[in-house]
């Protein structure tokens, strides 16, 4: 079993790993937490959401160390108060929005705590408006709003969505960071923000080793963050990429697969060894239709 001394921080991915398909924060996920902290063990999450889109987590998880929103574009206290902010450079932003909407892709803006829409009744608004507790504001576009920290392209359609981020990854190479975050969410940030930055940020304002750090995410965004860590868990909803990726693989977030992966690879609490992540895998195949 996996000694919890080996372990000193925990950085868990929100939407898809932390909350359930309808982003609730089940009662497994806080005692997960609780957990952690009786084992002398921090938790830190991450997630492409803006800051005020992790506030509702702040108070049940007793989160005390920074969160990092926007992918690692930008690091707030627990009070929310800003500690790193990464922009875009300014005049990207809208040459990306054009790019964006080439391929027929919905585009959303975040700056500080705004977030900013042309179209407010296009595709996962009023989703995310849920999601993240707030609405955006509606603007004509993007030109003269500063510092956007993130761009988002948004589309349902999957296939538009890839060519949207081959075709940023094309015209802009490493000028940004181009992820997908959800299969209908592509999130183009400064490019050193991103999930590998969030695993340096914690090893330099938190003195953790990297290799005393678990983490655990569910798609591609995360893999920076896996490369970086000592251990590295794949939700059992995760993209296969992602799976591939990891040291081992828990539960999907539906059936309290953080909790069951903090029990089970962090702290130890399970009845069989850890498993590598190939005998991981199949065991996940097993247990899911």
């Amino acid at each position: 079993m996996t000694d919890p001394a080996s372990i000193d921080l925990v950085i868990g991915d929100v939407d898809g790993t932390l909350v359930t398909s309808d982003k609730r924060l089940t009662p497994a996920a806080r005692q997960a937490a609780r957990d952690l902290r009786d084992h002398g063990i921090d938790l830190m999450i991450t997630s492409g959401r803006p800051p005020r889109g992790m506030e509702m987590l702040i108070e049940p998880l007793q989160l005390t160390t920074p969160l990092a929103a926007f992918n690692g574009g930008m690091f707030v206290s627990p009070e929310l108060d800003v500690l790193q902010c990464r922009p875009i450079p300014d005049d990207i932003v809208l040459p990306l929005h054009d790019l964006l909407r080439t391929h027929r892709v919905s585009v959303w803006g975040y700056s500080g705590t705004d977030w900013f829409v042309i179209d407010p009744d296009g595709p996962h608004v009023a989703r995310e408006s849920a999601t993240v507790a707030f609405s955006p504001s509606t603007v004509p576009s993007f030109e003269g709003i500063a510092k956007i920290v993130k761009l988002v392209g948004v589309s349902d359609d999957e296939p538009r969505l890839v060519a949207a981020a081959e075709a940023v990854h094309l015209q802009f190479g490493a000028a940004v960071s181009a992820t997908r975050s959800q299969s209908y969410y592509l999130d183009i940030t400064h490019p050193d923000a991103n999930k590998g930055a969030v695993v340096d940020y914690a090893v330099a304002q938190l003195g953790v080793p990297a290799e005393r750090i678990a983490a655990l995410g569910d798609m591609p965004n995360d893999l920076p963050m896996f490369a970086k860590v000592g251990l590295s868990i794949a939700m059992g909803n995760a993209a296969a990429e992602v799976r591939q990726a990891a040291d081992a693989i828990t539960t999907a977030n539906d059936d309290d697969g953080f909790a069951a992966g903090v029990a089970r690879y962090v702290l130890g609490n399970d009845s069989s060894s850890r498993q590598p992540a190939a005998t991981a895998r199949t065991t996940q195949r097993e247990e899911t239709p």
